[in-house]
């Protein structure tokens, strides 16, 4: 699942390709907001993308476009 994270200051956004599903994405964001903590999340290489709540502009949870090469029409 590809998820794009949008930081406030930052002119690029993230974005992460995870096996988590959309709800386990969602309940981690609402925990981090709600603590006032980190939003971390894994990627399917192991890798760890961790996020201040606080500087959290959005987050973009969908379906990645795997498996489509070259220009989409």
């Amino acid at each position: 699942m590809e998820v794009k994270i949008g930081i406030q200051n930052a002119a690029r956004e993230l974005t992460v390709e995870t096996d988590e599903s959309a709800e386990s994405v969602e309940k981690l964001i609402g925990e981090a907001i709600t603590s006032e903590g980190v939003f971390t999340l894994s990627d399917t290489k192991g890798r760890k993308v961790i996020v201040p709540a606080a500087k959290l502009a959005y987050v973009e949870i969908g379906h990645g476009t795997a498996g489509q090469v070259g220009f989409r029409g």
